[in-house]
């Protein structure tokens, strides 16, 4: 649920930031009627910046004043966020992909690709032997390597968020918990 909210907000944001860029752009060219400002206002959303503002955000409700605290802190926060990216939700690597394993819907099982998180060769093999009808016993055994595969990057999530959990105060850790950054 947390998660949701933290995956909800970032979205909101990206497109607030984006939608702001569009109506800039649109004053900047006058407004042409082609819309071309727009369009081209679309294009400059900077990721790093909005790691940036979540950053800030995390450090604002955590309280941290102390710029070396922060530099300890913010480290651990944003191993978390990786390993959270990740191990991301399952699911999701056939659920972008068009009908009958083309990648016309993007992903093509490339949570990386769209989320920013590694490429999983595990979850390309499963969906390479599901796509392809394999005998059962393969599919089996490609459903048992994603399987620890993703045990593997959960493993890493728990280690990265007890890493975290380690240095914050309790107030701090309720703010963890509260922006999914901790269960």
């Amino acid at each position: 649920m947390n998660l949701n909210r933290l995956l909800v907000t970032g979205g909101l944001t990206a497109m607030l930031c984006t939608a702001g860029n569009g109506v800039m752009a649109q004053q900047d060219n006058g407004g042409d009627a082609g819309g071309a400002g727009r369009r081209r206002g679309a294009g400059n959303f900077d990721p790093a910046q909005m790691q940036q503002r979540m950053m800030d955000n995390v450090r604002d409700q955590m309280g941290v004043t102390n710029n070396d605290e922060w530099q300890v802190l913010e480290t651990r926060v944003q191993k978390v966020f990786e390993a959270r990216r990740d191990a991301g939700p399952p699911g999701f690597g056939r659920m972008f992909r068009g009908r009958q394993g083309d990648n016309n819907g993007g992903g093509g099982g490339r949570r990386g690709g769209m989320f920013g998180g590694t490429s999983m060769p595990e979850l390309e093999a499963l969906n390479n032997a599901i796509d392809s009808n394999v005998p059962t016993e393969q599919l089996k055994a490609a459903m048992d390597k994603y399987r620890a595969a993703r045990k593997a990057k959960e493993a890493a999530l728990e280690k990265a968020q007890q890493d975290l959990k380690s240095i914050l105060t309790v107030k701090q850790e309720a703010v963890a918990v509260s922006l999914g950054l901790l269960n």
